[in-house]
Formats: C-alpha cells, structure tokens, sequence
C-alpha cells in the first residue's frame, strides 16, 4: 500500500480587483457549499486552468 504523505502547496497572497456581483456570487456559492471564498476561487481558476481551448488564429 502506497504511503500517504501529507504536503503543503504554497500559496501567495494577491489583491484582485472584482465587481461586486461576481464576489455577491461567489460568497453565495461558497455560503451555500460550507467552503471559504478563496477555496471555491482556487478551484474555479483550476478548471479554468484545466480546461483553457484557444481559438486559431489567422496569421498576416
């Protein structure tokens, strides 16, 4: 059986800029879950991350 091994990922703290009905959903999402704002933010950005598809573009 594989060992469990616990870790710590660091994280760094940074200021955003939000318009205050994304925050008022994201505080509703995150009330309504029982996790932390900054949690449900960091799994928002890791499937956007995940899951980014980039148009092709025309070159001149």
């Amino acid at each position: 059986m594989e060992k469990f091994i616990p870790t710590k990922n660091e994280k760094v703290v940074i200021s955003i800029r939000l318009e205050i009905d994304k925050l008022n959903k994201i505080d509703d999402i995150s009330n309504k879950i029982n996790i932390s704002r900054n949690e449900l933010i960091n799994q928002c950005l890791n499937y956007a991350l995940e899951n980014v598809e980039f148009s092709k573009s025309k070159k001149n």
